[in-house]
């Protein structure tokens, strides 16, 4: 799934770790979901969502367009 958050991150000049710290998860799963290793659960998609003031689909796109 690709996704805008790494974009969204370096925007606010915070680190993976920063992120990761205000959406309580660690550093490697932020870098996990930057990369498209891993999609995040939908409580978490949720957060990073509400975290932004986004909603999911301004974040995540599944690529089904």
């Amino acid at each position: 799934m690709k996704n805008r958050l790494k974009v969204l991150r370096a925007e606010r000049d915070w680190s993976q770790a920063e992120l990761a710290m205000q959406l309580d998860v660690s550093r490697q799963a932020v870098n996990a979901i930057e990369t498209g290793k891993h999609d995040p659960s939908l409580p978490l998609a949720f957060r990073i969502a509400r975290l932004f003031d986004m909603s999911i689909e301004q974040v995540f796109d599944d690529e089904a367009n």
